[in-house]
């Protein structure tokens, strides 16, 4: 047992962090957008985002 769990106030009720009625799981959303209004920006972020699958799909899982 670790010295700090002596120090609980006894009688109250630890609270998460975060409610869970507030977490948003936003993980793997798919977000499309149409070719004639991305501009050059958007256009080098998809292909920053393609070269980074790239390289972590080339990546070994023993490294």
């Amino acid at each position: 047992m670790g010295r700090d769990e002596h120090r609980k106030p006894k009688g109250k009720k630890a609270l998460s962090q975060t409610p869970k009625s507030q977490i948003v799981d936003n993980d793997n959303i798919d977000v499309e957008f149409s070719e004639e209004l991305a501009d050059a920006e958007d256009k080098e972020a998809q292909a920053r985002a393609h070269a980074a699958d790239k390289r972590a799909k080339n990546k070994s899982p023993f490294v």
